[in-house]
């Protein structure tokens, strides 16, 4: 399994990926930054994002919920392969973020040959698509640009994120993404799944490859978490359906899992944004109500014949 977000998305990868690391395998965080660093609440999540947390203070923190048994042993986290990508004219994201998110994989013992770190692209904050309208410097909704010229008339091509992050984090040689879908990606009932406390939507989005439909089929599952205010409530399939995943996922066995966040400003979410400084509770451990929600929706993914 392995998992992807940007963002509050991002956010989510990078904790879901520590403390699920006995089978989260690889992470890709555009946007994003360090375990644990939103335990002050709403009031630090500014120097969080644009200030310079400590990727040192993350593992620290990481290794005392460790001792705790909160999270997985951090000895699973050396072996995960880890992407980690933010955009030069990134105005919502600085780059003390990104650089405590490589302080924190090298400071756990992740190989500088599992650490890919992108920091030169003149983007915004947004997934970066093959496919998307909006251009590398566009800031708002869907939070999905294109960077590039498509290699037509000079520059360089668009870049392919959902390819880059996929090639990254799966550690293997990929078939090249499909033409034509063999499948579509379908809505499914999140409230089964979910926690109490969760203030997740009633939605969730799933792709599954024909190949994949089969019992025993042993197809790979990739987690894809949303930005703020990236849900599809309101940027429809902008991400589930549009982003570029699937098409990597069809021709290489991938089930990719799109959860789904609800806007509520009396939980102190207005944006929509996964839990990463504790609007729900304890969030950077196995009891977090996000956590426990997506866990139980891929370990049903993960049942044969499902």
């Amino acid at each position: 399994m392995t998992v992807s977000g940007l963002s509050s998305g991002g956010f989510m990868a990078a904790q879901f990926a520590v403390i699920h690391s006995s089978t989260v395998t690889g992470v890709g965080v555009v946007a994003g930054g360090p375990y644990g660093c939103g335990l002050g609440g709403a009031m630090v999540t500014p120097a969080c994002m644009t200030g310079t947390p400590s990727g040192q203070g993350a593992r620290l923190v990481a290794e005392m919920n460790e001792m705790t048994g909160l999270i997985d042993p951090l000895a699973h986290v050396k072996g995960q392969r880890v992407y980690l990508f933010r955009g030069a004219a990134d105005t919502v994201v600085g780059q003390g973020a990104l650089d405590a998110l490589r302080d924190f994989y090298k400071g756990v013992g992740v190989p500088e040959a599992n650490l890919q770190v992108l920091g030169a692209f003149s983007a915004q904050h947004a997934f970066l698509s093959l496919t998307a309208a909006s251009d590398c410097g566009y800031l708002g909704a869907p939070f999905v640009n294109h960077c590039g010229a498509d290699g037509t008339t000079g520059g360089l091509p668009r870049y392919d994120q959902p390819g880059a992050i996929l090639s990254k984090v799966l550690g293997t040689p990929l078939s090249a993404p499909v033409d034509s879908l063999s499948s579509a990606p379908q809505g499914f009932a999140q409230a089964p799944y979910l926690s109490p406390l969760s203030e997740m939507a009633s939605t969730g989005y799933l792709y599954v490859p024909e190949p994949c439909r089969t019992a025993g089929a042993n197809c790979r599952i990739h987690v894809v978490f949303h930005g703020c205010g990236q849900a599809s409530a309101y940027v429809r399939d902008a991400v589930y359906g549009k982003l570029g995943y699937n098409g990597w996922a069809d021709s290489n066995r991938i089930v990719v899992l799109y959860p789904q966040v609800e806007k509520n400003a009396l939980a102190g979410n207005p944006l929509g944004c996964w839990d990463w400084w504790g609007y729900t509770g304890p969030f950077a451990t196995r009891y977090g109500p996000q956590t426990r929600s997506v866990q139980a929706m891929i370990d049903r993914l993960a049942q044969s014949g499902s």
